[in-house]
């Protein structure tokens, strides 16, 4: 009875030491046993967005989908078209309409010629919306046909739904409305523009106009005096509230946020600090998909197989491990705390050699903790190399007692 008592005691020391390290597995990924995970901003500000600015996956969000009035920030819409539909050597005349404009302006002269690159500086650094209406005017004749130009833009070229413009300056209209999470989308594109991105990040510029003669001045105070702030436009309206789009990089780390209708404009600037803040420091780059992994949809003789044609390594909050699961359409799906989104599109390939992740392997992870690895050692399993080890000891001590008689 007293060897019993002995086996059993061996036995539960292996459980203690077997459930030790699978409680070690279930420790946060990127952080230490014990250490803090990084909270959330609170954001005063009615409707946030943060994205990573590379794969345009979401870090934070906040009322990220309602519809909203976006003030001028609707001006990088404007801006991105010019660029695209025009040489900034190009000279624009100045109309009636446009030196009549209303709201902020750079005091643009009926008649007055400048070429197309210093009407887009005085656009996005000192927000001129008669710099908007002339640039407008110039490609499309008039304000409602280049309108119609930036819905074409947002709904068919970036498959925009919660955006819709009727000037090219952002003043207000109930049918003028944008969401923080299309405004992110817009942002990144524009940003993939080697002289949008040169505009935006010009903290100064000398303007000589033939009504005024001063200095371009970026509204958007982070130019400057955030750390890695790399652009992109504030805006102001009674309706919008102060709103503003920023952009960051450290790094290998590049960011863009969104930060609508807030109560002022330091409450603005507090909110993207804070937004941006939080992504430097919860995020790390992971290498989620390696080109050439193969995943699996469905199950079965009707499972469909899908190939990763190039590596993924999104920002991913450092204390979590994101879940992985493919559709039939082959868009590859990542669940974290931000909720699901789509990734990537896979491309279909028959036969596969390999399956590194199935969409029922990532729904029978659904259940663990989040922001932890899934434990890859069960109670039950514990408990079985436990009885097994001391059915083990107990054979051996039978043999050496069989041979000492």
């Amino acid at each position: 009875m007293r060897r019993m008592h002995r086996y059993a005691r061996a036995g539960l020391s292996i459980v203690v030491f077997l459930v030790g390290i699978g409680g070690l597995a279930g420790t946060p990924i990127g952080a230490e046993p014990g250490s803090a995970v990084q909270s959330e901003p609170a954001i005063q500000s009615e409707s946030a967005i943060l994205i990573d600015a590379d794969t345009g996956i979401a870090l934070f969000g906040k009322n990220a989908n309602t519809r909203m009035y976006p003030a001028s920030i609707t001006k990088m819409v404007t801006a991105i078209l010019a660029l695209e539909t025009s040489d900034p050597d190009e000279t624009v005349t100045v109309s009636r309409t446009a030196r009549e404009e209303e709201g902020t302006r750079i005091y643009l002269a009926e008649g007055e010629q400048k070429p197309m690159g210093d009407l887009l500086y005085g656009l996005m650094l000192n927000s001129g919306n008669d710099a908007a209406t002339a640039i407008a005017e110039h490609v499309d004749g008039s304000k409602e046909a280049f309108s119609n130009r930036m819905n074409e833009f947002v709904s068919g070229k970036l498959g925009l739904t919660g955006t819709h413009f009727t000037n090219p300056s952002g003043l207000p209209d109930e049918d003028h409305y944008t969401t923080a999470s299309d405004m992110a989308v817009i942002a990144k594109y524009a940003m993939q523009n080697p002289t949008f991105r040169a505009i935006v990040s010009t903290k100064k510029m000398a303007w000589n106009g033939l009504e005024w003669q001063s200095s371009l001045i970026n509204h958007n105070k982070l130019i400057g005096t955030y750390e890695g702030a790399t652009g992109i436009k504030n805006g102001y309206t009674v309706a919008a509230g102060s709103t503003l789009v920023a952009s960051a990089a450290r790094g290998t780390k590049s960011l863009i946020g969104v930060v609508l209708k807030a109560p002022s404009s330091n409450a603005v600037y507090d909110d993207m600090k804070k937004l941006l803040d939080y992504g430097f420091a919860a995020f790390e780059p992971r290498e989620l998909v390696k080109a050439g992994d193969v995943f699996a949809a469905g199950s079965g003789e009707s499972a469909l197989e899908f190939k990763a044609v190039s590596s993924l390594s999104p920002l991913v909050r450092n204390d979590i491990q994101p879940q992985l699961s493919v559709g039939e359409d082959g868009r590859l799906w990542m669940s974290s705390a931000t909720g699901a989104q789509v990734v990537a599109q896979l491309e279909q390939v028959k036969p596969a050699e390999s399956v590194r992740i199935s969409s029922s392997d990532a729904a029978a992870s659904e259940d663990s903790a989040p922001g932890h690895r899934r434990n890859p050692v069960s109670v039950i399993t514990l408990v079985a190399l436990a009885v097994f080890c001391a059915i083990v000891v107990l054979r051996v001590r039978k043999k050496r007692r069989i041979k000492s008689l």
